[in-house]
C-alpha cells in the first residue's frame, strides 16, 4: 500500500519549520521552478510512449486519412472530365458522363467510410491515450515524497490533471488530420502543376505573402499561448485555495476582500486567452483573402488562356476547386497549430509531473518488515531539516521500547511532528538512522513500514464513502464485524448507530456531516482496525471535547496494549498516561522522564505543564473519577 495514505492520514500534522506552499500569485517563478520551462523537445517522445501501444490504431487512422485526402483530390479531376468530355459542345458523350457520375459516387462512399473509419478510431485511440495518461499521473503523485506536496499547491496539481490532459484530447484528436492537411496540401499543388504549369504557378504566387505573415505571427503566438497556460494554472490554484478555505473565510467576512483578488486573477487569465483567441483568429480572415485573391488570379488568367483555347474549361473548373480546396489544409494547419502550441505546453507540463523525483522510495534490495517484529523504535543521533541548511532535529537520539508508550513534549517548531514523519519515513534523515522492529526504515519496504505503523493525526481525513469503508480504509480486507468491534472499543458505535444508514451511510467530502470529534473517533477506529505494531498519535485529542477525548482515553488503554505508542499531545491525562516523556526544544532533546520526575526537577517540561496544563488538572481529576464533563 502507499505511504501516502497509511494508517490513518494523508500527510503528518503541520509544522512550522516546513516550507510554504507556493503562492497562488506567482504564476512565472514558482511553476518554473517546479515544473521548468513549457517547451521541451522531448515532449513528442514521452507522449508516443503513451500512444505506442495503440499505433496499429494510428496506422488504420493514418490509412484513412490518406484514402479520404485521395478522393478529395480525384473529385475535382472526375468534374473536369465531366464537362470536357461529357459535355463537350462538339462531341458530348453520354457514356463518359455515366461513367463519371458512376465514379463520383463511388468516391463519395469512399470518402465517407475513410471520414468514419478515421474519426472512430482517433476519437476512441486519443480517449484510451488520455485514460493511461491520467492513470499515470494519478499513481505517481500517490508515491511522490511529501516534501513534494509541501511546496506544491493543490488547485497547479488539478490543473495538470485535468486542465492539461484535456488540452491534449484536442491534439490527439487532430494531429492524424494534420498529416492529411498536409497530404491534400502537396497533392493539390502536385496536381495543379500537372494540369496546367503556368496557371499552378500563377496560383502559387500568394505563397510568399502568407510565409512573411506567419514569420511575424509565430513568435508572439507561440508567447500568447504559454501566457494563457500560466494564468489558467494561477486561477485553478486560487479557487482549489478559496474553496478549501471558505471556512475560514466566511469566518473572518473576507468575502469581499477574496472576491477582489480572486477577480484580478480571473481577469488576468481573461485577458490573456482573449489574447491568444485573437492569434489563433488572425490568420483565418488573412487566408481567406488569400483564397478570393488567387481566385480573381485564376478566373482572369484562366479564362483569357480558355478564350483563347490554350485551356479547356474543364480544367479550368478544376482549378477552381483544387484553389478554393488549396487554402483550406492552410488555415487547418494555422488553427492547428495554435492547439499544437498549447498541447505542447501541456504536455511539458504532464511530463514534468511524471518526472518529479521520488526522493523516498525502496531500495532495489528492500526486504518487508516483518509483521512480528518487536515494535521498536530508535533514534540514532539523527538530523533532519525540510531544507538540509536550516535542520528541524539537531542530534537527536532516543529508543521507544516494546510495548512502551513516549510522549515527546516541546514548544511549537520543536521538531516533534517531524519526529513522527521519519518514523513513518514520509522523509529521509540527512543524517543518522531511524529504526524500527530493529531495521533502518531504509532498508525495508514502504508498504511493510505502512503496515507496520498506525497514525492518527490532529486533523482527521475522511474519504468519499460509507463509515465502514473509511474505518476499513487501511485494511479493506477487515470484515464488517471487526470493523464494529473497532468502533466500540474506541466509543464510536453509538453514534454511528445513530446516522440514517449505520455503517452503510454515505459519508459527505472530508466527512463533514461528522462533527470533528466523531471525525477523530472514527481515525481511531481505523488505527485500531490496522492491528500495526506501532500506533503514532500526533495531536490526535487536541480538537476533540473533555468528554470525547474521556472516551478516547478509555479506547487507548486497550489501543496501546501490545503495542508501541509515539505520542504527541496537549492534553494531561495523554501525557500523564506515558511510560516516558521526551522534551524537546529547538531541535533537541532537552530532558527525559516520567511526569513526576520532570515535575521534580523543575525544568522545561515543569514550565511548559505549569503554563498550559495544569488548567486541564481539574478536569482531569474529574474525568479519572468517571465524572461526565463538557466543554
Amino acid at each position: 500500500m502507499d505511504k501516502t495514505y497509511q494508517g490513518t492520514e494523508h500527510a503528518p500534522a503541520k509544522d512550522k519549520n516546513r516550507p510554504p506552499k507556493a503562492v497562488v500569485g506567482s504564476h512565472l517563478d514558482q511553476e518554473e521552478v517546479m515544473f521548468g520551462k513549457v517547451f521541451d523537445g522531448k515532449v513528442v517522445g514521452r507522449i508516443w510512449s503513451f500512444v505506442r501501444p495503440y499505433r496499429r490504431n494510428i496506422m488504420i487512422s493514418v490509412a484513412a486519412v490518406l484514402v479520404f485526402t485521395a478522393t478529395q483530390l480525384l473529385l475535382p479531376l472526375i468534374i473536369g472530365f465531366a464537362i470536357d468530355t461529357g459535355m463537350n459542345p462538339e462531341a458530348p458523350s453520354v457514356n463518359a458522363l455515366i461513367v463519371a457520375g458512376v465514379a463520383f459516387i463511388a468516391l463519395i462512399l469512399v470518402n465517407y467510410g475513410a471520414s468514419f473509419v478515421q474519426e472512430s478510431v482517433v476519437g476512441k485511440t486519443a480517449e484510451n491515450v488520455l485514460f493511461d495518461l491520467r492513470r499515470a499521473m494519478f499513481a505517481h503523485l500517490q508515491r511522490v515524497s511529501l516534501s513534494f506536496m509541501d511546496k506544491t499547491e493543490v488547485g497547479r496539481l488539478m490543473s495538470r490533471l485535468q486542465g492539461d490532459v484535456n488540452s491534449m484530447q484536442e491534439f490527439l484528436e487532430t494531429s492524424v488530420l494534420a498529416v492529411g492537411d498536409l497530404a491534400l496540401l502537396f497533392g493539390i499543388i502536385f496536381v495543379m502543376l500537372w494540369l496546367d504549369p503556368r496557371l499552378g504557378l500563377l496560383t502559387m504566387a500568394v505563397m510568399p505573402i502568407l510565409f512573411v505573415v506567419r514569420i511575424f505571427w509565430l513568435p508572439r503566438a507561440r508567447k500568447a499561448f504559454m501566457a494563457a497556460h500560466e494564468t489558467n494554472s494561477v486561477t485553478n490554484g486560487a479557487l482549489a485555495e478559496a474553496i478549501n478555505g471558505v471556512r475560514a473565510v466566511q469566518s473572518m467576512a473576507r468575502q469581499k476582500t477574496n472576491f477582489m483578488l480572486f477577480d484580478d486573477k480571473a481577469n488576468a487569465n481573461l485577458q490573456t486567452h482573449l489574447t491568444a483567441a485573437r492569434y489563433a483568429q488572425v490568420m483565418v480572415p488573412i487566408v481567406d483573402t488569400l483564397t478570393g485573391f488567387a481566385m480573381a488570379v485564376v478566373i482572369v488568367g484562366g479564362g483569357s488562356l480558355v478564350l483563347n483555347g490554350a485551356l479547356d474549361v474543364g480544367v479550368m473548373v478544376a482549378f477552381l476547386f483544387y484553389i478554393q480546396r488549396f487554402f483550406d489544409p492552410i488555415r487547418s494547419l494555422t488553427m492547428q497549430y495554435s492547439v499544437m502550441q498549447r498541447a505542447m505546453a501541456s504536455g511539458q507540463r504532464i511530463i514534468e509531473v511524471l518526472d518529479v523525483d521520488v526522493a523516498v522510495s525502496d531500495k532495489p534490495d528492500a526486504e518487508p518488515l516483518p509483521r512480528d517484529n518487536d515494535g521498536s523504535v530508535v533514534f540514532d543521533n539523527v538530523v533532519f531539516g525540510y531544507n538540509p541548511k536550516y535542520p528541524v532535529l539537531k542530534n537527536v537520539s532516543f529508543t521507544v521500547k516494546p510495548g512502551e508508550t513516549v510522549a515527546l513534549v516541546g514548544p511549537t517548531g520543536s521538531g516533534k511532528s517531524s519526529a513522527m514523519a521519519l518514523a513513518h519515513r514520509f522523509y529521509d534523515v540527512q543524517q543518522g538512522a531511524v529504526i524500527v522492529g530493529g531495521r533502518d526504515v531504509r532498508d525495508v519496504t514502504q508498504e511493510s513500514l505502512g503496515r507496520n505503523i498506525a497514525m492518527v493525526l490532529q486533523e482527521p481525513f475522511l474519504f468519499t464513502g460509507t463509515v465502514l469503508e473509511n474505518v476499513r480504509y487501511n485494511k479493506t480486507e477487515a470484515t464488517r464485524e471487526a470493523v464494529i468491534e473497532a468502533c466500540k472499543t474506541v466509543g464510536a458505535h453509538d453514534f454511528i448507530m445513530k446516522l440514517e444508514k449505520g455503517y452503510d451511510t454515505e459519508l459527505g467530502q472530508r466527512g463533514e456531516n461528522l462533527s470533528l470529534g466523531q471525525r477523530q473517533l472514527l481515525s481511531f477506529a481505523r488505527a485500531l482496525i490496522a492491528d500495526a505494531k506501532i500506533l503514532v498519535l500526533d495531536e490526535a485529542t487536541a480538537n476533540i471535547d473533555s468528554y470525547t477525548e474521556m472516551l478516547i482515553q478509555k479506547a487507548l488503554v486497550k489501543l496501546l496494549q501490545g503495542r508501541t505508542g509515539l505520542v504527541i499531545a496537549h492534553r494531561l491525562a495523554t501525557i500523564r498516561g506515558a511510560d516516558r516523556i521526551v522534551v524537546l526544544q529547538d531541535g533537541g532533546i532537552v530532558e527525559t522522564g516520567n511526569h513526576d520526575e520532570l515535575m521534580q526537577r523543575g525544568g522545561l517540561y515543569s514550565k511548559l505543564y505549569n503554563l498550559n496544563y495544569s488548567s486541564f488538572d481539574d478536569l482531569a481529576e474529574a474525568e479519572s473519577a468517571g465524572v461526565e464533563t463538557t466543554t
